[in-house]
């Protein structure tokens, strides 16, 4: 060591009573040791706008009541946070069910699905639907709890005790799923009398759930909650009458099956009656799939396009080779025409917010030309196609071709249920369909399944087999894909003719020895190690289905994890 440099001054001290907190901006917070993440957070100024829900210390995704007992760096998470919504979503659910418990002991509540505006659907049993004023009664028992600002009570249980808990209040979904957990613990949260577990963290108290609202909807209501993107609002309610619908039908597949929550799964796979499971939900795919090319023909005199559109890992290329099949079965022939061949060159293509092409803006797309051309090809005319090259980035020319009589044209594109996508082609010309994994199977009565979740995990799964990705760059892309799902997808969704439902209730389980070691690999530290700690834990509640043979060889499922039969399935012209 050089003797020209000073030694710093190194000295054993006493500890200081007070620690730091410093956030991404540089400014720094300092109080005392052990006082909860909540009091340094709520003393910024931006802490309500919008409001702040938990917090990344060092790395880890906390709850604000988390105590800092070390110098740290937190990165604030608020609610229009991917994380922070859930914060919120799973805070008020668990609102919802201790208000509701008060008001109605022996009424059982169930948390369905969700809804695209922002909301939760949920249903009562054992007695008809609430009414409006039963459920002006509720909405004003929750308001009544945020306004006293109460805390939520979290506990870490054995997991006997939380068992013989759920056992005495008759929750016996809760007690099997709880039968095959492999940790010992469970943790608790408690509001007055109501004691539940979530699959999360949860804010501090009611005082934080400020914006929500309760509608009367079908047989059930929604509990309405902020989207993202409007922390603060809550948005108009569509009628979705054609989403409620789908959902609804696979509810009953879920009846048909006695697979409606995943400890009967977890039963079903230990006592080997797996295989029969997944033979049933394929032949109700199946079903579902000849009953769209039914409704198809029974339209083809007028309905000659056929348009498939859904957001990302939702089984469209299965989806739509298997509705081929069943369409040349009934006598149709399809023929496949290329949306992405209508590119326009890719130096013309419009820019996003970020200055960078927006490749999934419906402006990228020479919407006028692929008019013409549909239009064209319907009359039985003869049309040159364009080809679009993704190397030089410029369209050049493709294929002739001219439509044989009674022949329908299939396109899919994320553009397929937009009414600007085709201007010059009559609505009543085309049939819409809108493909997503409507996941209705929940871990119980209280804890939905996101939908989303199901469609990262195929696609975490899909990118490591087919283009080699790692989950860190898979789910490091996710945002990005979401954010054009909500653009140029969702909005349109209500437009479709038929909504297909992608799901398979076992296919989380099948999905689970795929997806666990490429979430372990993530590094811990990194930006993306948090949400793959999440979906860890997640997949736990799942017993593994370790032999895939079970599963067939045209299974939407297949298209994820290997193996289809219709890969190299290409519609004959």
């Amino acid at each position: 060591m050089s003797k020209a440099l000073k030694k710093p001054l190194i000295r054993f001290v006493k500890p200081r009573e007070t620690v730091e907190v410093h956030l991404p901006d540089g400014r720094v917070l300092s109080g005392p040791r052990g006082t909860s993440l909540e009091h340094f957070l709520m003393k910024l100024p931006e802490a309500r706008n919008p409001l702040i829900v938990g917090g990344i210390v060092n790395t880890q995704l906390r709850e604000l009541t988390y105590p800092i007992e070390l110098d740290v760096r937190v990165q604030p998470v608020t609610m229009k946070d991917s994380d922070g919504a859930r914060i919120y979503r799973r805070s008020l659910t668990f609102l919802l069910e201790a208000a509701f418990e008060a008001l109605f002991p022996d009424v059982v509540l169930s948390v369905d699905h969700s809804v695209s505006s922002g909301g939760y659907f949920c249903k009562v049993r054992g007695r008809p639907p609430l009414n409006r004023e039963e459920l002006k009664l509720l909405e004003r028992a929750m308001r009544n709890l945020v306004a006293q600002d109460l805390p939520f009570q979290k506990d870490i249980v054995p997991l006997e005790e939380a068992m013989q808990y759920f056992e005495k209040r008759g929750y016996q979904d809760k007690v099997l799923l709880l039968k095959y957990r492999q940790k010992p613990t469970l943790v608790l949260y408690k509001l007055g009398e109501h004691r539940d577990y979530h699959h999360g963290y949860m804010v501090p108290s009611t005082g934080y759930l400020r914006w929500f609202d309760l509608k009367l909807a079908d047989d059930g209501f929604i509990v309405r909650f902020p989207r993202r993107q409007f922390a603060d609002q809550l948005l108009p309610l569509p009628e979705s009458k054609t989403l409620f619908r789908t959902f609804r039908q696979y509810g009953d597949w879920l009846e048909k099956l006695g697979i409606d929550n995943v400890g009967a799964l977890n039963e079903a796979i230990h006592q080997s009656r797996i295989r029969q499971i997944i033979l049933v939900s394929e032949a109700l795919h199946e079903q579902k799939i000849a009953e769209i090319a039914r409704s198809i023909v029974a339209r083809a005199s007028e309905a000659r396009v056929v348009l498939i559109a859904g957001p990302s890992s939702s089984g469209k290329t299965t989806f739509s080779r298997r509705l081929t099949m069943q369409l040349l079965a009934l006598g149709v022939s399809p023929f496949a025409l290329e949306m992405d061949n209508y590119f326009i060159d890719r130096d013309k293509t419009p820019l996003d917010e970020d200055g960078k092409p927006d490749f999934e803006a419906l402006e990228a797309l020479d919407t006028a030309l692929l008019s013409e051309h549909i239009r064209r090809l319907i009359a039985g005319e003869v049309v040159k196609l364009p080809f679009y090259n993704f190397k030089t980035g410029k369209r050049e020319p493709g294929d002739t071709v001219k439509l044989e009589k009674g022949q329908i044209i299939i396109a899919e594109g994320i553009h397929g249920l937009n009414p600007h996508l085709l201007p010059d082609i009559p609505r009543e010309t085309t049939f819409r369909i809108y493909i997503s994994a409507l996941t209705q199977l929940n871990l119980d009565r209280h804890n939905r399944i996101s939908t989303t979740d199901t469609r990262l995990i195929r696609r975490i799964v899909r990118d490591m087999r087919e283009r080699g990705y790692t989950a860190q760059q898979t789910i490091s892309r996710w945002e990005s894909v979401r954010r054009g799902e909500r653009r140029h997808i969702f909005p349109y969704q209500d437009n479709a003719d038929e909504m297909f439902n992608s799901a398979l209730v076992y296919e989380l389980s099948a999905l689970r020895p795929l997806a666990e070691p490429l979430l372990r690999q993530v590094p811990y530290g990194s930006p993306e190690y948090i949400e793959a700690k999440r979906l860890l834990a997640f997949l736990e509640w799942f017993l593994p289905l370790e032999n895939v043979d079970f599963i067939p060889n045209n299974s939407i499922l297949r298209e994820f994890i290997g193996g289809s039969i219709l890969a190299d399935f290409k519609i004959w012209k």
